[in-house]
């Protein structure tokens, strides 16, 4: 995918750029170190870096950055060689697929790094969101690296299998999947589970692998498989995709399990996408509820 991009000072102008609103990427629940600021700019940290990000009309910019950083990080995070106007397209044949698309035209699944989306998605278990967000940061506060003087870096395998499970409850507010963050670090930093070894696993073989981890459930391993690992035929099942594929395709009450192997038969290869547009519209709107 080419973008018409204009380079300045510390910024990035992709102008009239399809397919992209900082809103839709970053309030899907797929992500969570990052702040909405009082400009409507979106504020970002992944990879050691922070960005900033704001829609302009039809541009959108990128402050903090320079085209080094784009083309070895932003790029491949962003998913911007694929061309979402061809995943709309086969997408919206499915009319309820083709109004939630509409919500969330702007969305793109991130590519972000395994071990920080794996911790994460174990804070996510029976959380909120402002709550993941707050313990997620406060990680990265207590053990990550400094980037600048309000932002830090998640914090390295080895820095993580070495925290006081104590700590992380009281400190960070993980609550009970304190012991879980840890042991998960030490299998991962002991070699006793390879996250690399996901690259050459399909999606069912990956899930046994993630699954071998404390805390990691079908729906958590469904969505490090997603958000990590560009496993798109992914489909996580959490409280908001089971009422909207009740509400508008099944039309009674069943249990996630079946959701997942439905989402899977009728959305294929495509199933991540839709996951995401059908948890967002559904969240948006209240749909189910």
């Amino acid at each position: 995918m080419k973008y018409n991009i204009i380079e300045g000072k510390d910024r990035l102008i992709f102008k009239n750029m399809n397919d992209f609103d900082p809103k839709h990427i970053f309030e899907c629940g797929q992500a969570f170190r990052w702040t909405l600021e009082d400009d409507n700019s979106y504020t970002i940290i992944a990879f050691g870096k922070v960005l900033n990000i704001k829609r302009e009309d039809n541009d959108i910019i990128f402050l903090g950055t320079n085209m080094e950083d784009f083309n070895n990080i932003w790029y491949r995070y962003f998913d911007l060689g694929r061309d979402y106007g061809l995943i709309k397209k086969e997408l919206s044949k499915d009319p309820i697929l083709e109004e939630a698309i509409k919500f969330g035209q702007g969305m793109r699944i991130l590519n972000q790094e395994p071990f920080e989306t794996t911790i994460s998605f174990i804070i996510s278990a029976n959380n909120q969101i402002p709550r993941i967000k707050k313990s997620v940061n406060l990680i990265a506060r207590n053990y990550g690296n400094e980037i600048d003087d309000i932002h830090y870096s998640f914090p390295t395998v080895e820095v993580l299998s070495k925290a006081d499970p104590k700590d992380l409850r009281e400190i960070c507010r993980v609550g009970f999947r304190d012991v879980r963050i840890v042991e998960t670090s030490k299998r991962i930093f002991n070699g006793d589970i390879n996250l690399k070894e996901i690259d050459n696993l399909n999606r069912e073989d990956s899930k046994k692998l993630l699954m071998q981890l404390p805390g990691v459930g079908p729906k958590v391993a469904d969505c490090i498989l997603l958000f990590a690992f560009d496993k798109d035929d992914a489909f996580p099942v959490d409280i908001w995709v089971k009422r909207v594929m009740e509400y508008f395709y099944i039309k009674k009450e069943i249990n996630e399990k079946q959701i997942g192997l439905y989402g899977d038969k009728l959305f294929g290869n495509l199933a991540g996408y839709a996951q995401q547009y059908l948890f967002y519209y559904a969240r948006e709107l209240g749909i189910g509820k």
